[in-house]
């Protein structure tokens, strides 16, 4: 027997907004679901901007989230480098990321822990060739996410993940990935929801970090067919639902309520 629904996770990027603009349907959608009881919260694996950034952003598009509700894997980041004692912390991330991790020494010179985010083409051969070298001296490498796609403005577009791998095999190393499809990250959010599993659903596009991972999980998951929705990687996983947009997720899971 299905256990009824209790929270949603929505992705953002994608799923709530595409090329800065509002998905058309998605604050209401999201109002509806506010106002049937459902706990909400909003899981991005952008590494661009801080955590608050993100919250004022979906609040000037009208989208009506709380920004305790916001889970970047920055935040999953600094609960990490606490547990493992790691100060010297090297970010290859863009600089107005340092804001979530101002408890850190952000250094440029043997740091204990290297944090991977998105530089795009920041990630050049000499700035690729430094980071290994950190890596060699012993420094723990610390993936934001390893997403290999992105669709930012409408162009597919290589990801964070393809520098992550280069870096993992130029250094003989593994990543600690922290973003989705990290069953920890999934779980970490449940747990601060108070859910099991599959009360939960995971909304998203992206059919590898969104449906497959949170899948694994055990969550329920819906596709949107916008952002990086692509029917050529169905066969990677079979979300829950497959759905036009967020629009009509409220009808979609009507059922599981």
């Amino acid at each position: 027997m299905t256990t009824a629904l209790k929270g949603i996770l929505f992705d953002l990027e994608g799923v709530l907004y595409q090329g800065g603009a509002a998905v058309p349907g998605a604050a209401e959608a999201l109002g509806r679901i506010r106002s049937e009881g459902l706990a909400t919260r909003f899981l991005t694996n952008t590494t661009l901007r801080p955590s608050g950034a993100v919250w004022r952003r979906l609040r000037d598009m009208g989208m009506p989230v709380d920004a305790d509700q916001i889970v970047t894997p920055a935040m999953a980041a600094v609960s990490h480098l606490r547990a493992r004692g790691l100060r010297r912390v090297h970010l290859a991330a863009e600089q107005a990321l340092a804001e979530d991790f101002r408890e850190f020494d952000l250094v440029t010179r043997s740091p204990e822990a290297v944090v991977m985010g998105d530089l795009d083409a920041g990630f050049d051969r000499r700035r690729l060739s430094e980071l290994t070298a950190m890596l060699l001296d012993g420094a723990e490498l610390i993936a934001l996410h390893k997403n290999r796609l992105w669709r930012p403005g409408g162009e597919l577009i290589i990801d964070l993940g393809p520098y992550v791998a280069a870096l993992e095999y130029a250094a003989g190393v593994e990543a600690v990935v922290l973003g989705k499809p990290s069953r920890d990250f999934f779980m970490r959010v449940l747990d601060d929801m108070r859910l099991v599993p599959d009360a939960a659903v995971m909304v998203g596009d992206d059919i590898d970090s969104d449906v497959a991972g949170a899948q694994a999980a055990g969550l329920r998951a819906v596709q949107v067919m916008t952002g990086k929705y692509d029917p050529r990687t169905a066969d990677r996983a079979v979300p829950d639902a497959l759905i036009a947009s967020v629009a009509d997720l409220p009808d979609a899971i009507a059922a599981w309520t």
